[in-house]
């Protein structure tokens, strides 16, 4: 039971060839083409832009002698102190 049916199809294509004529059908689906080979390209290109500039980053900070950022960042004993008992930190003031 889906919703698209064959003569659903049938009825759509001549729809479409009725409004932009059978002529103009062959120039728009290589336009079509094109710019999807271009938009893939260029995702591509983003995809391994942003690689790139992850390596030289890693090496950088291999370079520095720093370590990679993590989520594990341990905050000072004092700091941790005040920011889990909010009285205090009002009374610190």
């Amino acid at each position: 039971m889906g919703a698209l049916k064959p003569w659903h199809i049938i009825l759509l294509v001549v729809v479409i060839v009725v409004i932009f004529g059978s002529k103009r059908l062959p120039d728009a689906a290589r336009s079509l083409g094109r710019s999807m080979r271009i938009m893939k390209a260029e995702t591509k290109g983003l995809m391994d832009d942003d690689n790139k500039d992850k390596d030289l980053s890693e090496k950088a900070d291999a370079q520095a002698g720093r370590q990679p950022l993590t989520g594990d960042v341990q905050q000072p004993a004092d700091t941790a102190q005040r920011a889990a008992d909010p009285v205090q930190r009002v009374n610190d003031r």
